[in-house]
């Protein structure tokens, strides 16, 4: 890969994760493209990244479930600077499903599949070709803990993005393209916030408790911030070297208890 400008293409671009992370990928040096569904979300998160860094910062709309939404984004982005040397898979629905068994809805839960597990090999697909061209690459896909467990049905999803993972490293590594798959634990965004006020609600207690439960869990006591999950992206993203690819890595300052070799 060249010594140029580097352009990293992030999913899921309008909230959530993905804004504190695009912010550590321009601190790092790479010119941000956000995409999302939502214009309008999309450039409220783009002007607030704009008054942080001074990297290049654009925003492109796509839908996820569209293969031909996904490929005409990844053809503007060739055309606007010429390569893809970022991947950042994390477009996906914000709603666990689970539940009574008898109870699940099976059709949204293959939505929510399709969304991000479908999505993430979509957006694979459209920049593979770019990256090939070029020499190589970093896919890195946004997963989550739930994979690790049975509380929520929709987990099932990010032991998919693992599998999937694993799958396209073994395909891509020829090309010098490395990919990895990131699952971050308890992390301080606006939809945590929101659920624990909903489950404070629920107890008629108040949501700091909620949060000092959560936080009781954590051995490093403090709960994530988005930008720490981005500057392991950052670290994955700025390297020339393939040697880290097909891996399912951690980060939730010690949050999950199991052992995985």
């Amino acid at each position: 890969m060249n010594a140029g400008l580097r352009v990293a293409v992030l999913t899921g671009g309008s909230g959530g994760l993905v804004p504190g992370i695009a912010e550590e990928l321009a601190k790092a040096g790479f010119a941000i493209v956000l995409t999302a569904r939502s214009k309008d979300g999309l450039e409220a998160a783009a002007s607030r990244l704009r008054l942080l860094v001074e990297a290049p910062v654009v925003t492109l709309i796509s839908d996820a479930r569209n293969a031909s939404s996904v490929s005409s984004l990844a053809g503007q982005v060739v055309d606007q600077f010429g390569r893809i040397d970022v991947l950042v898979n994390a477009a996906a629905s914000s709603t666990p499903i689970g539940g009574a068994i008898e109870e699940v809805d099976v059709d949204a839960l293959i939505a929510d599949v399709n969304v991000k597990v479908g999505g993430y090999l979509r957006y694979a697909q459209a920049v593979v070709p770019a990256m090939k061209r070029q020499g190589g690459g970093h896919i890195i896909n946004i997963g989550g803990l739930t994979g690790r467990s049975s509380d929520t049905l929709s987990g099932l999803r990010n032991a998919a993005v693992s599998h999937l993972t694993k799958v396209l490293s073994d395909q891509l590594g020829p090309f010098r393209i490395a990919v990895n798959a990131v699952h971050p634990g308890i992390v301080r965004t606006p939809h945590l916030d929101e659920l624990f006020a909903e489950m404070a609600q629920e107890r008629d207690i108040d949501a700091a408790a909620i949060e000092a439960e959560f936080v009781a869990e954590i051995p490093s006591g403090t709960m994530l911030s988005p930008g720490q999950v981005g500057r392991l992206i950052a670290y994955l993203a700025g390297s020339e070297d393939v040697a880290i690819t097909g891996q399912s890595l951690t980060i939730d300052g010690g949050y999950s208890r199991g052992v995985f070799l």
